[in-house]
C-alpha cells in the first residue's frame, strides 16, 4: 500500500506539473491595475456566456487574469459596490449580478475593454454602453499593430445633463444615447444597423472628441480596433494612456508610474485549470 501511495503521489505530481506547464505556456495574462483614487471592482465575463469573475481591487493594487487560448470576452471596473461578508450586494455602475463573481452581463453604463484572442489578438474598449471609468488597454512585447487604445479622459465631468447618471447630485457616470433614448437611429438597429446608415450622431462625437482611441458608437471600427500577436495586456484603470509604459520581466509585469502596487491571487487561475485537467486525467487512469 505505501509503495502505491508514493508511485500516486509522484504520478499526480508530475502530471499537475504538466497541466500546469501547458497552461502558462498558452495562455494570455491580462495584467489589470487601478490607478483611480477610489476602489474597483472589476467584472470578466466571457462572450459565449455570462459565468465571470469579479474581485475588488483598492487604489494601486493589481491582478492577473490568466486567459485561456481564444478566449474572448470583457473587462470592466464596477464601481460604488457594497458586499456583505458572503460577497453578495450591488454595485453603482457596472454591476453583473449581485454577486462578487459576475452572473450575468454588466449593466451600462460602462467603459469596457474587449478581446478576441487567438494566432492574431482583436482588442478595444467600447464606450457604446456609456462611460464610467477611464480605461487603456496595453500590449506587452507584441508583434503587429500593437497599439495602445482606450479613454484616458474622464468624460463625466463634461457629461450632457441628459446622459449623466447621479448619485448625492454628483455625476457618477455618462449614459450613452441609445440607452437614454432608446431609438432606432441612436442604437444602430432596424433600418440604422448598417455602417452606411449608422452614422455618428451629435452624442457619440461627444465621446469620440474625448477618447479618439476608443469605440464610441456600433461601427466605429477602422479607428477603433487593434490587432497583435504572441502578447500579454495590461488594463489600467485612471491611467494615461501615453505615458505609462509596461514590459514583460519573467512572470512580472511592470509599468511606470505605478505605485505600491500589490498582486493578488497571481495563480489563482493558473492552480484552478491545472488541478481540474489533473483529476479528469486521474479519473480515466483509476
Amino acid at each position: 500500500m505505501a509503495s502505491y501511495f508514493t508511485s500516486s503521489s509522484k504520478l499526480w505530481f508530475l502530471l499537475l506539473a504538466i497541466a500546469l506547464g501547458v497552461y502558462l505556456s498558452e495562455c494570455t495574462n491580462i495584467t489589470i491595475i487601478n490607478y483611480c483614487k477610489e476602489t474597483v471592482w472589476p467584472g470578466i465575463t466571457p462572450k459565449s456566456n455570462f459565468s465571470g469573475d469579479g474581485f475588488e481591487l483598492k487604489q494601486g493594487q493589481s491582478a492577473v487574469f490568466n486567459a485561456p487560448t481564444g478566449w474572448s470576452g470583457r473587462i470592466w471596473g464596477r464601481t460604488g459596490c457594497d458586499f456583505d461578508k458572503n460577497d453578495n450586494g450591488t454595485c453603482q455602475t457596472g454591476r453583473c449580478g449581485t454577486g462578487l463573481k459576475c452572473s450575468e452581463p454588466g449593466d451600462p453604463p460602462a467603459s469596457i475593454a474587449e478581446f478576441t484572442l487567438g494566432d492574431t489578438d482583436f482588442y478595444d474598449v467600447s464606450l457604446v454602453d456609456g462611460f464610467n471609468l477611464p480605461i487603456v488597454v496595453k500590449p506587452v512585447n507584441g508583434k503587429g499593430n500593437c497599439s495602445s487604445v482606450g479613454c484616458d479622459s474622464d468624460i463625466r465631468p463634461n457629461c450632457p445633463s441628459e446622459l449623466a447618471l447621479k448619485s448625492d447630485g454628483k455625476t457618477i457616470a455618462c449614459r450613452s444615447a441609445c440607452n437614454v433614448f432608446d431609438t432606432d437611429e441612436y442604437c444602430c438597429r432596424g433600418t440604422f444597423s448598417s455602417p452606411v446608415s449608422c452614422l455618428p450622431t451629435n452624442y457619440s462625437r461627444i465621446f469620440k472628441t474625448a477618447c479618439p482611441v476608443a469605440y464610441s458608437f456600433a461601427f466605429d471600427d477602422p479607428t477603433s480596433i487593434i490587432t497583435c500577436s504572441s502578447t500579454d495586456y495590461v488594463v489600467s484603470f485612471c491611467s494615461s494612456r501615453n505615458q505609462t509604459q509596461c514590459t514583460n520581466q519573467g512572470e512580472n509585469v511592470t509599468c511606470n508610474g505605478a505605485y505600491g502596487l500589490k498582486s493578488l491571487f497571481k495563480t489563482r487561475h493558473i492552480l484552478m485549470v491545472g488541478l481540474t485537467t489533473v483529476i479528469s486525467l486521474g479519473g480515466v487512469m483509476i
